[in-house]
Order: structure tokens, then C-alpha cells, then sequence
């Protein structure tokens, strides 16, 4: 299996069930659940580290209870966590809302900003997964793509931000000027080293723009229970498929796989349930 670097964020989320969906001004009944693992990249990462991969996790936690146990987690999944910086500052945490229909809500609390991991340079990586919003990563991810494939999540930025060779981003997240043309924006964000801007659609699935080239990729038809995660799911079922070298319409396959499992886990670090059975 390949050895996979990821980049992003370790958050402790507080999960609180909803009686009925969220109504600004309305009264709501919840139960709150016992606080999870959380986070884009760490997601990501245990479901990578699940399906056989090394995976080793970049970021960063607090010199506190709630951070060491995040890492014994995530030792559990069995994910490489001898790159989490502990740091001189609360871990992050989030309040996560959950609807009857499993759609979510998420009210970040605390954030911890971790400086730029120039020690992502020295790690032996077949794939470089970056899910993070900190801004001036671009120098880094230009040395990076010279030695290993990059992949990485769509934040809100400016042209040239991300230098990876393949983007992923939510349609929900981004303007519509962008998804007018999501292989032109690419390029532009990428400094025009994107192969690929992969969008994923929710429930409708997830379209991959190439140079002259649009693959669609329906979504599985679940009982969702969860949407926490899905994105991240979905993303690290297409560095699965990249990683082994397969055809972008199959690693679109994978991933939407990917990204509707997660949808129906309950209570638990999406991801953490083994993959799907890959698609024929």
C-alpha cells in the first residue's frame, strides 16, 4: 500500500442530536453525544489508514488532556502520529449539530493555528493529501509537487494558492463563478499545475473537469445518518484510487463510495468503519 502524508486539522466535535431540523429563533430538543474525533484531515486519515495505507497525520494539538486523547484515537485507527506538533495553545474543538436526516451544522469553538510544517518535505510520501485553510502554503506545495503528488482541498483563496495537481472542493462551498467553469478556475487557483478539479455535489454525486474532459459520477443511495466527514471520506477514497495508479473515472467511483458510507455511520470518527467494497 502507498505512504500518504496529510495535512489539516485535529478537532475534538461535541455531537448534539437534533429533535427536528435546526429553526433559527425555534426552541430545539438534543441529546448530546460523548465528544469524537473530528476534523477534515483527520478523517481522511483514518479511513486511508483502514484501507492498508501508511498515513501519516501533519497538525497540530494542545498541551492538554483533550489533544493527547485525540492522538491515542487516532493511534487506535492506526494512523501515524509521530508528525502531530504539541503546541502552547487549546486543542480544537467544535459543536457539531445533527438533524434527524443527518445533515449537520458545524460552530467551530476554537481553533488552533499550527505554523507552516516545513517537515513535510523530509517525509517519504507516494501522495500528499493537504486539508487545511492556513494561508501562504502556496511555496510549500510548489516543492512538494516536484517530489510527490499533491491533492488538496479547495479553501476559499486567491489565484495561485493551491499548486496541487489535483483539487477537490464542495460545490456548496464555492462561488458560483467558479463552478461556471471549474477547469478554468482550477488553473487559476492552482497556478495552472491542476490535471484535475474534482466537485463533489452531495447527494447527486461528483463531477472530475480535465482539459477538454467532464467525468460524472452518481452517488450510492443511503439512509443518511451523519453527513460529517463525507467530504473527507470521499476525498481520501480518490487519493486511494490515485495512489494505486487508476483511471480518474474509477477513482471517482471510489470515492463517491467512500464519501456515502461515511453518511451512514453513526456516532463515530467518520472513516472509521472499513471502506466500501471497491466498485467493479
Amino acid at each position: 500500500m502507498a505512504r500518504i502524508a496529510i495535512l489539516g486539522s485535529l478537532v475534538a466535535d461535541r455531537v448534539v442530536r437534533l429533535g427536528r431540523p435546526l429553526q433559527v429563533g425555534g426552541h430545539q430538543q438534543g441529546a448530546v453525544r460523548t465528544a469524537r474525533c473530528g476534523g477534515g484531515a483527520a478523517n481522511a486519515a483514518v479511513a486511508l489508514a483502514r484501507a492498508g495505507h501508511h498515513v501519516s497525520l501533519v497538525s497540530a494539538i494542545g498541551d492538554d488532556a483533550t489533544g493527547h486523547a485525540l492522538v491515542a484515537t487516532l493511534q487506535q485507527s492506526g494512523v501515524d502520529t509521530s508528525e502531530i506538533a504539541v503546541v502552547d495553545a487549546a486543542t480544537s474543538n467544535s459543536l457539531l449539530l445533527v438533524d434527524p436526516a443527518g445533515e449537520r451544522t458545524i460552530v467551530n469553538l476554537q481553533r488552533l493555528h499550527a505554523p507552516t510544517p516545513e517537515r513535510l518535505l523530509e517525509l517519504e510520501a507516494d501522495c500528499v493529501y493537504v486539508r487545511s485553510r492556513a494561508e501562504g502554503l502556496a511555496p510549500l506545495l510548489h516543492r512538494l509537487g516536484a517530489i510527490t503528488q499533491v491533492v488538496a482541498h479547495i479553501p476559499p483563496s486567491g489565484n495561485g494558492a493551491v499548486p496541487a495537481a489535483i483539487l477537490i472542493g464542495s460545490a456548496a462551498d464555492l462561488d458560483p463563478a467558479f463552478l461556471n467553469d471549474p477547469w478554468q478556475a482550477g488553473q487559476a487557483v492552482s497556478d495552472g499545475k491542476a490535471t484535475w478539479t474534482v466537485i463533489t455535489h452531495g447527494a447527486d454525486g461528483a463531477t472530475a473537469h480535465g482539459r477538454n474532459t467532464l467525468l460524472e459520477q452518481t452517488a450510492q443511495k443511503v439512509t443518511a445518518v451523519d453527513t460529517t466527514g463525507a467530504g473527507d471520506c470521499f476525498a481520501a477514497g480518490l487519493v486511494h484510487g490515485l495512489t494505486a495508479a487508476l483511471p480518474m473515472a474509477r477513482c471517482l467511483a471510489l470515492a463517491t463510495a467512500w464519501g456515502a458510507a461515511a453518511v451512514a455511520i453513526d456516532d463515530s470518527l467518520p472513516g472509521t468503519g472499513f471502506p466500501p467494497p471497491e466498485p467493479a
